[in-house]
């Protein structure tokens, strides 16, 4: 017998009736983003209404010992970003909008599972942050927003006991008027996706922390961040007055900037 389990929220419900949602996923067409590894990830239309599909057919138990050989962490099903997604939803992180979850089978080089999310729609990357800044240079709010929301997501992520593992300005989507607007206000959303990878725990380790603020370092290196930015995301991130960050956490950001040195000096992100 196998260990089947599933959630349907009423509007996937009432489109798919008494089908089977993993037959329904399994045949699901739309634009593919990523199709390697046992893993599927496409957009798709139902009622209407666009969606995010990841579908976890089993990566097989060859590329569960390559990720251990290499002292990764195998991603074996969408669970991982499902209780990822409900731990933000909790933190009152923005997010994905989980519609439907299903997991099925023992095994784990053959577990079928799948994740359905609406698609955040309207919003933009944060992956030309840098660029477009260079091209019309913000105002002092906006940018000052935007480094308080990014540090408050941070902390209360990390808070929370959730790392992200690749955490980059690309992972974070806001209104895609800002390409026009380049303006960021305190009601503006800024939504954290791609928590496939992402790890729980109680507390996450020191060298956890390092990595993800380290990449997300790297990924803002092209952005024209002075040295006073940089010492207000440390401040929010932190919830010290800088001098006592200065004093009692200076190796911490020693370790966040080399780790961003590194990633650049690679000459792309790990």
């Amino acid at each position: 017998m196998h260990k089947k389990t599933h959630y349907l929220r009423e509007d996937l419900a009432k489109q798919w009736q008494e089908e089977d949602p993993f037959s329904m996923v399994k045949q699901a067409e739309g634009e593919i983003f990523r199709q390697k590894e046992g893993r599927r990830t496409l957009r798709f239309i139902l009622g209407g209404k666009s969606y995010f599909l990841k579908y976890h057919q089993g990566i097989g138990w060859a590329e569960i010992i390559k990720n251990l050989l290499q002292f990764r962490l195998p991603i074996i099903s969408a669970k991982n970003e499902w209780l990822a997604i409900q731990l933000l939803e909790q933190n009152q992180i923005d997010s994905m909008q989980i519609a439907a979850y299903g997991e099925r089978g023992w095994n784990p080089a053959k577990k079928e599972s799948f994740l359905v999310t609406d698609e955040l729609v309207d919003t933009m990357s944060l992956e030309y942050l840098g660029e477009q800044w260079r091209k019309k240079p913000p105002t002092f709010r906006s940018k000052l927003s935007l480094i308080t929301k990014i540090a408050n997501i941070s902390r209360k992520m990390h808070e929370s006991g959730l790392n992200h593992r690749d955490f980059y300005l690309c992972h974070f989507l806001l209104d895609k008027s800002f390409s026009t607007t380049n303006t960021i206000e305190d009601a503006t959303s800024l939504f954290l996706i791609d928590l496939h990878r992402a790890q729980i725990r109680k507390k996450v380790p020191q060298r956890w922390l390092v990595k993800d603020i380290g990449s997300l370092y790297f990924s803002a290196l092209n952005v024209e961040l002075t040295q006073r930015d940089r010492y207000r995301f440390i401040k929010r991130y932190s919830g010290l007055p800088l001098r006592q960050v200065l004093s009692e956490q200076q190796s911490f950001w020693e370790k966040v900037a080399k780790r961003a040195t590194q990633l650049r000096d690679n000459g792309k992100a790990e």
